[in-house]
């Protein structure tokens, strides 16, 4: 005779500031860092090219005294939009095509992203959002059966469009497979809808796609909205970010 069990659905939540971290549990937990503009998508193509890994820091100095550590590692990241002083490359995933970061180690410290993936404590994995990796993810996210916490890296503690729009899209994708009792995460499930799958067409009118235009930066944020060009799942291995 045939036993039916009422098996629980793992939770997912929505954190939609490094500002409000402190209020979610992620021990044991899945926790996807999504910096759209640009860090997370930046991360995912140079792994997808082939880096070696990616070494995610902080600050400015710690990228530099890394960089000079590793032969033949690239030193890159950004303040505030345009590349940090003393850094060889900037926060551009069309930066890093396979014939140039093929093999080499990439160390990277970023506005909003890098230091978000910091702040996360007592996660059994640390894994990369982008929409460039959006259906990969997914799939991962469905075949562990943990709980999620999909955390936004904002633009310095304040809500971002882009952030919460992956976040609506990857709700639309696994929703059927989770416990979603947040109204972060149906704000954000709200967004996607409004979106209509237009993703660059929809964040033209955010803070910062205004922001990265004045740097001439369309192209990259037009790079960085497009769905499935990496099928990779980026995650934290010691202080590496590997696939």
């Amino acid at each position: 005779m045939s036993k039916w069990y009422n098996v629980e659905k793992p939770s997912l939540e929505v954190c939609l500031s490094p500002a409000l971290l402190h209020l979610y549990d992620t021990s044991g937990a899945i926790v996807v860092i999504i910096d759209i503009f640009r860090a997370t998508s930046t991360i995912t193509a140079a792994l997808h090219n082939g880096a070696k890994c990616v070494i995610p820091v902080a600050s400015v100095a710690e990228c530099i005294a890394i960089g000079k550590s590793i032969p033949g590692s690239i030193t890159a990241g950004e303040r505030d939009g345009k590349i940090a002083e003393g850094l060889q490359y900037g926060n551009s995933p069309a930066e890093y095509p396979p014939a140039f970061i093929s093999g080499k180690t990439l160390v990277l410290t970023t506005t909003n992203g890098t230091r978000l993936l910091h702040m996360i404590k007592g996660a059994s994995d640390i894994v990369i959002g982008s929409f460039l990796n959006l259906h990969a993810l997914c799939q991962f996210l469905l075949a562990r059966n943990k709980n999620v916490l999909l955390a936004c890296a904002s633009w310095k503690d304040k809500f971002n469009l882009e952030d919460t729009l992956f976040a609506g899209a990857v709700i639309n994708e696994v929703q059927n497979a989770f416990n979603i009792n947040c109204d972060s995460a149906r704000a954000a499930k709200h967004l996607y809808a409004q979106s209509g799958g237009d993703f660059i067409g929809f964040l033209k009118d955010s803070s910062h796609y205004r922001r990265l235009s004045a740097y001439g930066l369309e192209g990259d944020m037009a790079y960085c909205a497009t769905p499935n060009l990496h099928p990779v799942v980026p995650y934290l291995n010691g202080r590496e970010i590997i696939v």
